[in-house]
């Protein structure tokens, strides 16, 4: 009898390899690993996170989760190794999207982590209802992007897709810059010049909050740095003139201008997305799709702020097209009907009941 259960490898078996092997295994997947490091692969075998610690050649994705420094060989490795598609969960895409481009082949990050280092601190359930962003380009093959969505789909999380640049000039903003923020105020409030337990003592609530990101590896952010030197660099030049128009506010007792600048952080810190809201009105957007490189790309980069809560590709009998089939809310339809239109595409709508 045949072997059907689902196969994937995971090179790079860290916190996040090691989730996205727990979370597969947990519905019935057959993960194997690789890693560097033979010590991390004897303890993901001893906390039953992999089936076994070689390349499967026969699985149907491998997901590289190395270093950034390390991805571009990791997935080259995974090209010639495996028949399989290929995604990596690297923090910087633009370099590494350039650097591969074999169809089978679907950057992706999961906006996703946690303060626990390495295997050890792995979990199944990281990925729920987080964001995971894939980032096709020209030559994306549409199988491996529909492969790839689905498998970011069995794991919980919600994909968006975007350029790479677009991703890499968004994530220094919102991931990069704030990991070096706290970890700067880290270090200043720890050499403060006061008693240094004393104010590590006060160092509870809002700001242990804020710098808790700080208790992360370093090793992975001095590649991150690395690769995404230009977007970080402009975001904290961006940081230093708010934070100094927040001083000069403070600085005159400028009462109105600091309530404008509070009121409208707490506005837009409230209304952040917090996944699919319960009773959603949803409805299936198609829309045909010439057969050329770089269409999915074009397609599903269109509206970064439409939430494309499901996707498959219906190949046409016809040859030549085919129809792009996407599940977004009722609510953003219209916005995205728009903007499909104004890029030559055309689309039709269908209520989900």
């Amino acid at each position: 009898m045949a072997d059907t259960q689902r196969r994937a490898n995971v090179i790079g078996v860290g916190l996040i390899g090691g989730s996205i092997a727990l979370a597969l295994r947990s519905i019935d997947w057959h993960v194997s690993g690789v890693d560097a490091d033979r010590a991390v692969l004897d303890l993901a075998m001893e906390l039953n996170v992999l089936d076994a610690t070689e390349l499967d050649p026969a699985a149907e994705v491998t997901v590289v989760a190395t270093p950034v420094s390390g991805v571009v060989a990791a997935v080259q490795h995974a090209l010639a190794e495996t028949a399989g598609f290929v995604t990596d969960v690297g923090s910087v895409k633009a370099p590494i999207a350039a650097a591969i481009t074999d169809g089978r082949f679907v950057a992706g990050h999961p906006m996703a982590g946690s303060e626990q280092d390495g295997v050890a601190g792995s979990r199944p359930g990281m990925f729920r209802n987080a964001t995971w962003v894939l980032t096709p380009t020209e030559s994306t093959n549409d199988d491996a992007y529909t492969a790839i969505r689905q498998l970011v789909k069995l794991l919980g999380a919600e994909v968006v897709s975007m350029d790479p640049g677009q991703h890499d000039a968004a994530v220094a903003r919102i991931s990069h810059v704030p990991h070096l923020t706290a970890a700067t105020m880290m270090v200043m409030a720890a050499g403060s010049g006061f008693d240094d337990d004393a104010v590590l003592r006060l160092a509870a609530g809002g700001f242990r909050d804020m710098t808790r990101i700080a208790a992360g590896h370093p090793r992975i952010w001095l590649d991150i740095c690395n690769e995404n030197r230009t977007s970080i660099i402009e975001g904290i030049d961006d940081l230093i003139v708010a934070l100094q128009r927040a001083r000069d506010v403070v600085d005159t007792n400028d009462r109105a201008g600091l309530e404008d600048l509070l009121m409208g952080a707490r506005k837009a810190r409230v209304n952040l997305p917090s996944g699919i809201p319960e009773g959603l009105s949803l409805c299936e957007v198609r829309v045909t799709m010439p057969d050329r490189p770089g269409e999915l790309a074009r397609l599903t980069t269109l509206a970064p702020e439409v939430n494309i809560y499901d996707f498959e590709i219906a190949h046409s009998v016809e040859g030549g097209r085919g129809v792009a089939i996407m599940v977004v809310s009722i609510d953003d339809q219209p916005t995205f009907a728009e903007q499909l239109a104004a890029a030559g595409y055309r689309s039709s709508m269908r209520k989900i009941q």
